[in-house]
């Protein structure tokens, strides 16, 4: 860390239930050169990877649907969400992490996927980085059932929807997950369907 704005930093943990949360007290200087006191919550569950499979030929994109407690509590009547393949890095590389997650969850195994970008997901108060990855995907590669591991208690639902249907989605609020939002507008920017 080498903001020189920021000085005096202390941390005090507040939970560590399931992952941390702690309350930051700091020094933040500001324009006119003085020093103010802030505090701020910081919850760190680790980071992560998410990735999008495609398949070019049959213009599809594999997504998964599973119950996610948060979003039942803040208005989403059955709880359930679209999303991309994604999970925490556990102490392992992107890459390794992401290729886990795709056979765990949509059973398939993957030999080789491509990085694009990386992104803060909630930066006022998640210290997560997520690594977002693309991976082609065929039949063939699909090696199990998915669902997620049994130990993780995750009821994952596997689903195959052509990619334009996938973009409506978006629009009709039947995706509302960051990052599944975020994959398939890289797909739509960079043309990963076009036939160039």
């Amino acid at each position: 860390m080498s903001n020189k704005k920021v000085r005096n930093i202390n941390r005090q943990l507040l939970s560590d239930n399931w992952y941390t949360l702690e309350k930051i007290t700091f020094e933040y200087q500001r324009e006119d050169g003085s020093w103010e006191s802030q505090s701020r919550e910081a919850y760190d569950r680790g980071n992560g990877a998410a990735i999008l499979l495609y398949n070019k030929k049959n213009k599809t994109v594999i997504l998964t649907r599973q119950f996610r407690m948060p979003t039942y509590i803040n208005g989403n009547d059955s709880g359930m969400m679209i999303e991309v393949c994604a999970g925490l890095l556990d102490g392992d590389h992107p890459e390794d992490c992401i290729k886990r997650e795709t056979e765990e969850e949509t059973g398939y195994k993957l030999d080789k996927v491509e990085k694009v970008f990386e992104s803060y997901m909630s930066p006022g108060s998640v210290t997560e980085i997520l690594y977002f990855f693309i991976g082609s995907y065929e039949e063939k590669m699909k090696i199990g059932a998915g669902g997620g591991a049994e130990e993780e208690t995750e009821n994952i639902e596997v689903l195959e929807l052509g990619f334009d249907k996938a973009v409506k989605m978006i629009q009709t609020g039947e995706i509302k997950d960051a990052k599944t939002i975020m994959l398939l507008q890289y797909a739509k920017m960079n043309g990963l369907f076009s036939n160039k």
